[in-house]
C-alpha cells in the first residue's frame, strides 16, 4: 500500500532531476494541511483557518517558469478550493481553484495542484475561494522571482518582508455567510489586522490590553522590499509607515515607474511592492499602519491596524499620534493616486500578455463589454448582487468539466454586452470570448462602495478611470502607452474603470468582485476562451489525471493514487523500514523506461 503511493512520486522526482540536467524548468513541491486553528486577532478567541499549523499560511517562494506542485489536504469540515490570485496558469485553467473549473475537495480528502508560473514575476497571494472561507484566513503569499539572468530594475534589497492587511470580524466565516444568506448586511468590521494580528496599543482608549501585535525587525541603513496584500473582505485600506517613504516598484506582476509615496490606498485583493530604506535615527520604534478608507466616522477609530517597525538599535517604543493618512472621504485623492501608477515599459522582466507588446494602445479592440453593478437587491426573495442584471448561479457541475464532457444545460454563452433593462435574475450565463481577441471591459459601479474586480488567467491593462457614466467619448482619456498591467483593479462608487485584455489564454476564467460579500452574493461571471482551430487541444493542457468529478459527472469519480482519505495515508514512522525498498523499486521502474 505504501509503495503504491510512494513509487509514482519517486519516479516523478527522478524524471524531474534528469529533466533539470537537460535544461528543463525546475519543480517546487509543497505539502499543505488546511485545518482550523484557535486564534484571537482582536483579543476574542475564535476559529481561523491555518495551513500546516500556520496562520497566515506559508509563502510560496519560486522563480519564473518554475513548475509548482502543491498537495492540499482538506482537514476542514466543509469543501475547499484554493485559488492563486494573479497567477496566470498558462493553458491550465484546471489549476485555477474556483467553482467554475474545479469540483471542491471534500472534507478528509486531498488534491494536488500543479501549475507553471510561466513568464511571470512579482507579488501575489493565494486564498480559499469557496464558502466565505477567506474571512477566516487560509491565505498566504506568492513570490515569483526573476531568473538570475534577468536583472532587477532596482538595487537588490537587503531583505524581503510580506505584509497582509485585512478587515476582520470576531464572528466566524460560517456566521458571516449566514448573515448574508438571511438578507442582512454584514455591518462594519470589528477591526483591522496585520499579518493576522491585532493593533499595537497606541491609544489605550481605542485598543484593549493584551492584544498580540506584529513586529517587523529591521537593520538600520538597509533597504527592504515590502510586499503588501489586502486580503480582507470588503474594506479599502491605507498603508503607511511612520517617517518612512514607500518607493513603489511593482504591482501584481508588473514593474512600475518608481515613485515615492507617503501612503498608499490598497483595495481588496490588490498587491503592491515597495522599497523602504531604514534611514531614520532609531530614537524609537515606528508605527506601521493600515487604516480603513471611506467608512462611517463612528467606526473609523476601531478600524485601524497598527504594527511596529523595530530597528535593531532602537532606543525605545513608538510614541505619539499615528502618521496621518489621506482625508477619509477623499475619493478624488484615491483615484488620482491610482492614475499615477504607471507601467515601467523599459524594465527587463517577464511580460504580461500580449507577450512582448509595448504598444497595447495600437491593438484593435474587437469585443466591448460594459459591466454594470448595482447595490445588492432581492431576486426570488434572496439578497443577490449582479453584473448587468445577472447574479451568477454556480451549477453542481463545474463549467470547465461540462464543456469538456459536453454536458448539456449547465451554462449558456449568452452574457449580455450591456446592462439590459429587465428584472434581475439568477443565471449561469458565460461571456463567449473570442480567442486572441483584444477585449475592452468597462466596469461601471452604480453602487455605494468601492468594488475591486479580479480576472483569473490574465494580466489586463488598466487604461482609464473616472467619475460619472462611461461613454464612447471616455476613450479619449485613456492611457494608451504605460497603463499598468495587473489582475485586480478598483472601481469607485459612481465611477468607471476601463481595462484591456488580450484573450490568448485558452480556458474558462473567472471575472469576479474581490469584495467577498458581493462575490458570495453572485457578482461574478466567467469568460470562455476556446481556440476554434485546435482540434487536438494543444493550446490547452488536458484534464488532470487526479481530477475530482461532481454533479452530473459524479459517476466518473474513481480512487486515485494521489487522492486518498487520511485513514489510508501511510505513516512515515511506521513505514520507515519500507522506504528504501520502495525507492529501489521506483529506481528499477525508472531505469526500465
Amino acid at each position: 500500500m505504501y509503495c503504491r503511493f510512494l513509487v509514482p512520486f519517486v519516479v516523478l522526482t527522478l524524471w524531474q532531476s534528469v529533466h533539470r540536467v537537460h535544461g528543463g524548468d525546475p519543480f517546487a513541491f509543497f505539502e499543505w494541511d488546511v485545518s482550523y486553528m484557535t486564534a484571537a486577532p482582536l483579543g476574542v478567541k475564535q476559529q481561523v483557518i491555518g495551513i500546516s499549523g500556520s496562520y497566515p499560511g506559508p509563502i510560496l517562494n519560486v522563480t519564473t517558469n518554475w513548475n509548482v506542485v502543491v498537495n492540499v489536504r482538506n482537514s476542514l469540515d466543509e469543501p475547499l478550493l484554493i485559488t492563486w490570485n494573479g497567477i496566470q496558469h498558462r493553458k491550465n485553467s484546471w489549476a485555477d481553484g474556483v467553482l467554475g473549473t474545479n469540483c471542491p475537495i471534500p472534507p478528509g480528502w486531498n488534491w494536488t495542484y500543479q501549475f507553471q508560473v510561466k513568464d511571470q514575476i512579482g507579488s501575489f497571494f493565494y486564498f480559499p475561494s469557496t464558502n466565505f472561507q477567506r474571512a477566516a484566513g487560509g491565505y498566504g503569499g506568492i513570490i515569483v522571482n526573476n531568473r538570475d539572468i534577468i536583472p532587477l530594475p532596482f538595487g537588490t534589497p537587503d531583505g524581503d518582508i510580506t505584509i497582509f492587511i485585512s478587515d476582520w470580524y470576531n464572528r466566524d466565516h460560517k456566521e458571516l455567510r449566514k448573515t448574508l444568506e438571511s438578507g442582512k448586511d454584514l455591518g462594519p468590521p470589528d477591526g483591522v489586522v496585520i499579518n493576522g494580528l491585532g493593533p499595537y496599543r497606541y491609544n489605550n482608549s481605542v485598543v484593549g490590553d493584551g492584544i498580540i501585535y506584529e513586529t517587523v525587525n529591521v537593520e538600520p541603513g538597509k533597504t527592504y522590499r515590502f510586499r503588501v496584500h489586502n486580503v480582507g473582505i470588503s474594506t479599502s485600506l491605507n498603508f503607511r509607515i511612520q517617517n518612512h517613504n514607500l518607493l513603489l516598484v511593482e504591482t501584481e506582476g508588473s514593474y512600475t515607474v518608481q515613485q515615492n509615496y507617503t501612503n498608499m490606498d490598497i483595495h481588496v485583493g490588490q498587491s503592491f511592492s515597495f522599497l523602504v530604506t531604514m534611514d531614520q535615527n532609531a530614537s524609537s520604534d515606528y508605527y506601521v499602519v493600515a487604516s480603513s478608507r471611506f467608512m462611517d466616522p463612528t467606526v473609523r477609530d476601531t478600524l485601524t491596524g497598527v504594527a511596529i517597525l523595530h530597528y535593531s538599535n532602537s532606543q525605545g517604543p513608538a510614541f505619539g499620534p499615528l502618521p496621518d493618512g489621506p482625508n477619509e472621504d477623499d475619493t478624488y485623492f484615491s483615484m488620482n493616486q491610482a492614475r499615477s501608477i504607471r507601467w515601467n515599459v523599459s524594465a527587463s522582466a517577464a511580460r504580461p500578455n500580449p507577450q512582448g507588446s509595448f504598444r497595447y494602445g495600437e491593438i484593435t479592440v474587437t469585443d466591448v463589454y460594459v459591466l454594470l453593478n448595482k447595490p445588492p437587491e432581492l431576486i426570488n426573495e434572496q439578497l443577490r448582487a449582479t453584473l448587468n442584471g445577472i447574479s451568477y448561479f454556480a451549477p453542481q457541475t463545474p463549467l470547465k468539466l461540462a464543456q469538456l464532457f459536453n454536458v448539456p444545460g449547465v451554462y449558456k454563452l449568452d452574457f449580455p454586452e450591456r446592462f439590459m433593462d429587465r428584472p434581475p435574475k439568477l443565471d449561469t450565463s458565460v461571456i463567449n470570448g473570442t480567442y486572441k481577441a483584444f477585449m475592452e471591459i468597462i466596469l461601471q459601479n452604480n453602487g455605494t462602495t468601492v468594488q475591486s474586480y479580479h480576472l483569473d488567467g490574465y494580466a489586463f491593462f488598466v487604461v482609464g478611470m473616472d467619475f460619472g457614466i462611461w461613454t464612447e467619448n471616455s476613450r479619449g482619456t485613456y492611457n494608451k502607452w504605460d497603463g499598468v498591467a495587473r489582475s485586480t483593479t478598483q472601481v469607485f462608487p459612481g465611477a468607471w474603470t476601463a481595462i484591456l485584455v488580450y484573450l490568448d489564454n485558452v480556458g474558462i476564467w473567472n471575472l469576479r468582485s474581490e469584495n467577498l460579500d458581493t462575490w458570495y452574493l453572485g457578482q461574478e461571471v466567467y469568460i470562455s476562451v476556446v481556440n476554434p482551430e485546435d482540434s487536438s487541444n494543444k493550446t490547452e493542457l488536458p484534464l488532470p489525471d487526479n481530477a475530482i468529478f461532481c454533479g452530473a459527472l459524479s459517476s466518473l469519480q474513481k480512487e486515485q493514487s494521489n487522492k486518498y482519505r487520511f485513514s489510508e495515508a501511510p505513516s512515515f514512522t511506521s513505514s520507515a523500514k519500507m522506504l528504501f525498498s520502495c525507492i529501489l523499486i521506483a529506481l528499477l521502474h525508472y531505469l526500465k523506461y
